[in-house]
């Protein structure tokens, strides 16, 4: 991705934020100047990369599969003993006909929730032991009802309406054409994207970038030590 896409989705996703009345860390507004006076009571923010995440999982064509995220909040799975929270928050924004691929998690529980603006559709299988799609009914659990739908069923979220994402059950993101973009909320156990996640095709995960602008704000991977 180029750095100006990157920093464009940063602002588009600030709009979109601020238009819904959500509150997000002040983290999230700092500079690359300010980060270079953060020293190590900040590592949390490091460590369990918290912060911006913007992705087209490596495909170089963002308008049509990626998405904008915040990590709000993470516990750390490696760094047990130092970090021991349990849990992690998300806020992620899909545009009007943007995609987010197919993929599971071996150990991440989530909810996905719609926190504002149009529908989300999550197309939703179970895995097989090889990580093929099971032609078996897929349990849903929508908002306190739980029932079965066919593999491939694609789940509407309308605004205030959320899912439970379990463990091996492939899921993935696309807006309902025409009822535009939608701000998502996440709440799960622990987030690691360097070992959680199972992509149905393989796909890169945080993309290369173009730099061909300076950056607005640094990514959750791009943070400088601390001094």
């Amino acid at each position: 991705m180029k750095r100006s896409e990157i920093n464009a989705a940063i602002k588009e996703m600030e709009t979109m934020i601020k238009k819904h009345g959500f509150e997000i860390p002040p983290f999230c507004n700092w500079t690359p100047q300010d980060w270079e006076n953060k020293n190590h009571e900040y590592d949390e923010i490091r460590e369990n990369m918290l912060g911006w995440d913007i992705t087209d999982y490596g495909l170089n064509n963002f308008a049509k599969t990626g998405f904008s995220l915040i990590t709000i909040r993470n516990g750390n799975q490696q760094l047990k003993d130092k970090y021991i929270k349990p849990y992690a928050e998300k806020l992620l924004m899909v545009r009007d006909g943007q995609h987010a691929p197919m993929h599971f998690h071996f150990y991440k529980m989530e909810d996905i929730i719609n926190r504002g603006g149009g529908n989300i559709l999550i197309t939703v299988y179970n895995s097989t032991k090889d990580g093929e799609f099971a032609d078996t009914d897929v349990k849903v659990t929508k908002d306190g009802r739980t029932y079965y739908v066919p593999a491939g069923t694609a789940v509407k979220l309308e605004p205030g309406e959320s899912i439970t994402i379990y463990p091996y059950m492939y899921h993935d993101f696309n807006v309902e054409p025409g009822s535009g973009d939608v701000l998502l909320g996440e709440v799960s156990m622990c987030n690691d994207d360097n070992t959680d996640n199972r992509f149905y095709e393989p796909i890169g995960r945080f993309p290369e970038i173009e730099e061909d602008e300076p950056a607005y704000r640094l990514l959750c991977n791009e943070y400088p030590q601390a001094k």
